[in-house]
């Protein structure tokens, strides 16, 4: 070191000497051509001035030599200076580095140091290496080769933080072979230094202690907050016997706001006498267990309170004895309604435990088996109850009983329920269920199928029964499922469609089928609305039913209908004969029709014809009848008199069938007002008046003064009883009576004319009201049959009703009942009617 800096001076030396040197030549070569061109320019000088020259060029030599000179002794000084300085620096380092060796020496350690980012490594090493990477000591910085993964990722993420910002750090490693390795970094004058030391002996000891005593404290913690969040009460205590921890249960339980606040200031659960005792237990290092009273959230309550000694410390856990003894309450009142339940249950119920002995059974289970109940209450086994049973013939009859009694308590063995249908002696039907239970033991149930059975035996043969019914049938039925696939269809459905029964058990869907139906029914409209309703939604499904005329002329009345599981059903009835039929009966009446209106209009027609011509002979009648025509003799006068009546009678029928023909064609109009019931009456007797001279019938009028009136046309209620008065005479014998009588009743007002005639047979009753119904044999009375037609017209006109009562023998009474709100009507008059209409009767 010391030659080297020796050289290092010498070579500044003579870079200093060797600029002054060419400074100065520089500077005379400058100056001697100026003077060779000066000399030039003048020309010849004279020797005077050459010699000057020279002189002037050899003092400056030597003034230039003293001057290096000079430089040099002064140069030189300051080297000897600067080499014995050098010296004593370099007297330091080394005494310095020998320290530092000294100290590298006296463990075993490793450095690595970057003086830069991009620098290499300088490695020093007092550490045992190994082989391989001793020969390449740079093998040491892949940290992979002699640390864990784990240890060697977090070497290198800490050396990366290091070189990158500074971060110094401190690690525990281990390494492979059960080695341990301190691993320090830090920067230390702009470098990144790395120390690795070999942990050995009490450091490793140390090491060892600080990783225990780290997962110590971690389980610790833990500890701690499994306790803090347990439900109940947990509390440590320190030598001088104060709460050192309590938990958030205890806290909650002495009402404080959080742990520390329980703890700060020594809030006990217990009370004191609980606390001497287990304080003399701690002191003899026993355990101590007690049940003790306590106030938790202001309510007392019993604690089930341990407390473990570790001395000089305790710790001491409280179990709260009041929710468990709640829940046991709830259980047992669970128990009994339990037992309630079950003894209310039609199934037989019995539990046996895993000795196979009874411990429990239902009323229905005693009521069963007929057992006494002084058998039941001694326990009986499994075995001694079956016994007791075949005994009494109450179990099934078998050949081997011991291996069936054997196979029934595999049971108590099984996993899982077994399952036995026992047929009984009596008839019965059994399905016993073996339950095996939780803690041991079995549980059976009992419960009598022989309805169950018995209903289902029925049900197939009422189904076998619909099936067979439906398979005859001879109107097509087809069932579709809620999926739209065929469920089941009849042989006439086949029949009716021509379709192929092996193609339908495959169960199609509905679009399948109509593909094969279409070709006989083409109508979109009609398979679109079957389709909609076979897979909607069962409660948007409406019925209907639908006519379908096929291409081959049959016709067919669809049905559809919805079934309760969201199927649909789909009926299909071959009605073309009725049909046909119905169209023959239709275009018949058409026919009818179209005679009866025929006849009618040429009734109406001559009717109007022949009243002309009537109108006359009836004025020239009037005529010849008057005085200023001329005398008459008194058979011409006869003649006349019976030309007028016929005139009129006839006069009557037309006017009848005018009516009738104005009514069917809807163009009769009532003219309503208020009609006198009297007045009418009267009015209608003094049209029949000449006919009860002529016959020697006598009229009786039955009608209280003050009966009053009612809305309807005056002219066709007077109509109406003339109609009933001329039959009445026309039917009665002379000397009898007709009775016409009116009465006012509740909303109504009733006529009522009535004869001693012959009376009216039951067979001819039935048509006395059809037009041209007229049976006068046996009577005086003449007429085409239209009288009664018009009474019924005019009093359905009106919104009344009439009807006939009438005997052979005993005479004929009809009535007529037209209505009469009650504000016409005098409310006095109605016990008077009601009086009176008995008299009338």
């Amino acid at each position: 070191m010391r030659r080297r800096g020796q050289l290092h001076c010498r070579k500044s030396y003579y870079r200093k000497m060797r600029r002054l040197v060419r400074s100065v030549t520089s500077g005379a070569v400058a100056l001697a051509p100026l003077s060779a061109a000066q000399a030039f320019a003048q020309g010849a000088e004279t020797s005077v001035d050459t010699g000057v020259v020279g002189f002037a060029f050899s003092g400056g030599l030597a003034l230039f030599s003293v001057v290096v000179a000079l430089t040099h002794i002064r140069d030189r000084n300051g080297w000897r200076r600067r080499e014995a300085m050098l010296s004593a620096e370099l007297q330091e380092v080394r005494a310095r580095f020998d320290r530092a060796k000294t100290f590298m020496a006296s463990e075993p350690q490793l450095f690595i140091a970057w003086a830069g980012p991009d620098s290499e490594p300088d490695i020093g090493s007092s550490l045992p290496l190994p082989p391989d990477i001793a020969v390449a000591p740079r093998r040491i910085l892949a940290f992979g080769t002699w640390l864990s993964p784990k240890d060697a990722q977090e070497l290198e993420a800490a050396v990366e933080r290091l070189r990158g910002s500074g971060e110094a750090f401190r690690l525990q490693l281990a390494g492979a072979g059960g080695r341990h390795y301190d691993v320090e970094g830090r920067a230390v004058g702009g470098s990144a230094v790395v120390r690795i030391r070999e942990v050995s002996g009490d450091r490793l000891e140390l090491i060892a202690l600080r990783e225990r005593h780290a997962e110590t404290q971690k389980e610790l913690a833990c500890l701690r907050a499994l306790l803090d969040a347990a439900p109940t009460p947990v509390w440590l205590r320190d030598a001088t016997g104060r709460l050192s921890f309590v938990n958030s249960a205890y806290a909650a339980a002495v009402e404080a706001k959080n742990s520390a606040d329980a703890v700060e200031r020594g809030v006990e659960l217990l009370d004191q006498s609980a606390r001497s005792e287990a304080a003399k237990a701690l002191a003899r290092g026993a355990v101590w267990r007690a049940r003790a009273p306590a106030v938790v959230a202001g309510v007392r309550h019993m604690l089930d309170v341990t407390q473990a000694a570790a001395a000089p410390m305790a710790a001491s856990i409280a179990i709260d004895r009041h929710e468990v003894e709640t829940v046991r309450a709830d259980l047992q009142q669970q128990m009994q309604w339990h037992v309630r339940t079950l003894d209310q249950l039609p199934t037989a119920v019995a539990i046996f435990d895993r000795g196979r002995r009874l411990v429990y059974h239902n009323d229905a289970y005693a009521k069963l088996w007929q057992l006494e109940a002084s058998f039941l209450d001694h326990k009986p086994t499994d075995g001694e109850i079956l016994d007791r049973l075949r005994a009494a013939e109450r179990v099934p009859v078998e050949s081997d009983y011991k291996a069936w009694k054997e196979r029934r308590f595999e049971a108590y063995r099984s996993p899982e329920p077994v399952r036995h249908t026992w047929h009984l002696p009596d008839g019965r039907i059994l399905d016993v269920v073996a339950h095996p239970n939780p803690q041991g033991g079995v549980t059976y149930l009992y419960d009598d199928t022989t309805k169950t059975y018995d209903l289902q035996a029925r049900f197939n043969a009422l189904n076998r029964t619909q099936s067979e019914t439906l398979e005859t049938l001879r109107e097509g039925v087809a069932v579709f499922g809620a999926d739209g696939r065929l469920s089941f269809c009849n042989p006439a459905f086949m029949r009716l469609w021509s379709l192929d029964s092996a193609e339908l058990a495959r169960k199609p869907r509905f679009e399948a089928i109509v593909k094969q139906c279409a070709k006989l029914h083409d109508n979109e409209e009609t398979w679109a609305a079957l389709q909609g309703f076979v897979t909607s939604f069962n409660d948007m499904r409406e019925g209907f039913t639908r006519r379908i005329e096929r291409s081959d002329g049959v016709v067919l009345d669809c049905t559809a209908q919805s079934l309760l599981d969201g199927a649909a059903l789909l009926t299909f009835v071959d009605v073309t004969a009725d049909v046909n039929a119905e169209r023959a009966l239709t275009d018949r009446n058409n026919a009818l029709m179209a005679a009866e209106k025929l006849r009618n209009d040429f009734i109406h027609h001559v009717s109007y014809e022949l009243r002309s011509p009537l109108n006359n002979i009836n004025g020239f009648v009037h005529l010849l009848g008057e005085e200023t025509t001329g005398p008459l003799n008194p058979r011409q006068l006869e003649y006349l008199g019976y030309v007028r009546k016929s005139s009129a009678a006839l006069l009557a029928i037309i006017d009848d069938i005018l009516d009738l023909a104005t009514m069917d064609e809807n163009a009769m109009e009532l003219e309503l007002s208020d009609v006198d019931v009297q007045a009418t009456m009267r009015a209608a007797i003094e049209g029949v008046q000449d006919r009860l001279e002529e016959n020697s019938i006598d009229v009786q009028i039955v009608a209280l003064d003050d009966i009053g009136t009612f809305r309807g046309d005056a002219k066709r209620v007077r109509q109406i009883l003339f109609n009933l008065l001329s039959n009445a005479i026309g039917f009665s014998r002379p000397g009898q009576t007709v009775t016409l009588a009116a009465m006012r009743r509740e909303n109504e007002v009733v006529f009522k004319v009535s004869d001693r005639g012959r009376g009216i047979r039951p067979d001819v009753l039935e048509r006395v009201f059809e037009r041209f119904e007229s049976h006068t044999a046996g009577s005086r009375h003449r007429g085409v049959g239209l009288g009664l037609s018009i009474v019924r017209a005019f009093m359905e006109l009106h919104g009344g009703k009439v009807h006939v009562d009438s005997a052979p023998g005993e005479g004929t009474t009809v009535t007529c009942v037209f209505p009469a709100p009650m504000a016409q009507a005098d409310p006095r008059q109605e016990n008077r009617a009601a009086a009176h209409e008995g008299a009338a009767q």
